[in-house]
């Protein structure tokens, strides 16, 4: 399982952390809120474990934005110090799917982890759209206008990790590994499947929605926000 935990208390994250990488887990840091939310839009997780109070942009505000902005279902365990029933209902009306008060047991948020990552792929969305592009996840089916577009196995693979993080961008480097893994490809490999994603996607068309963030990666744009000169 891939785990983002979000926690400014370093000696927490790092027992966190050994835990889980013990029993086979790979584990992502982030030690303030807004750099937390970048990652857990941008990067794909099977589960986070996020941290109530936060440095930048408390866990809170992180959740309802992973949600309500980024559109993004990761399933979500929130730690706290608090144990008032009032911030365990606040947590779960920002977007938590379960909670943990401080201190926990190690084990316990192992186990919680795996009930929530199971129950995520349970309710993993069958259809992600943008604007007018739409991609049927459940029969591998892209429309844009209506109109169907045909698609091979790599461009399927970067058509949903642009879509599921759009508007957000994301990185080459998490590109080549949502579709390659660890055995990545040569560097000009991406490039040219990016340019024959856009032969589909965008050329027919009137309005360009992949974009390129050069040094960076790239994002797909719903057609009303993409900047007039591009």
């Amino acid at each position: 399982m891939r785990i983002l935990i979000i926690e400014d208390n370093r000696d927490i994250a790092a027992n966190l952390g050994d835990f889980l990488s013990d029993r086979g887990h790979e584990v992502d840091y982030a030690y303030d809120g807004v750099t937390g939310l970048h990652l857990a839009i941008v990067q794909d997780f099977d589960a986070m474990i996020l941290d109530l109070t936060l440095p930048g942009m408390d866990g809170l505000e992180v959740c309802r934005k992973l949600r309500t902005e980024a559109r993004k279902e990761t399933p979500v365990l929130m730690l706290t110090a608090r144990d008032e029933l009032s911030h365990k209902l606040e947590g779960f009306d920002s977007g938590a799917d379960d909670y943990l008060v401080k201190p926990f047991e190690l084990a316990e948020v192992d186990a919680r982890l795996e009930v929530l990552k199971r129950r995520g792929q349970r309710i993993r969305p069958r259809e992600l759209k943008v604007g007018q592009l739409e991609f049927n996840l459940e029969t591998l089916t892209v429309t844009r206008e209506g109109k169907k577009i045909e698609l091979n196995p790599i461009g399927l693979k970067l058509l949903e990790r642009l879509m599921t993080a759009s508007p957000a961008v994301v990185t080459r480097q998490e590109l080549e590994r949502h579709v390659w893994g660890e055995e990545l490809p040569d560097s000009d490999s991406l490039r040219v499947h990016i340019h024959t994603l856009r032969s589909v996607i965008d050329k027919p068309f009137d309005s360009p929605m992949i974009q390129t963030r050069h040094g960076i990666g790239y994002c797909l744009l719903d057609t009303d926000e993409v900047p007039a000169e591009t």
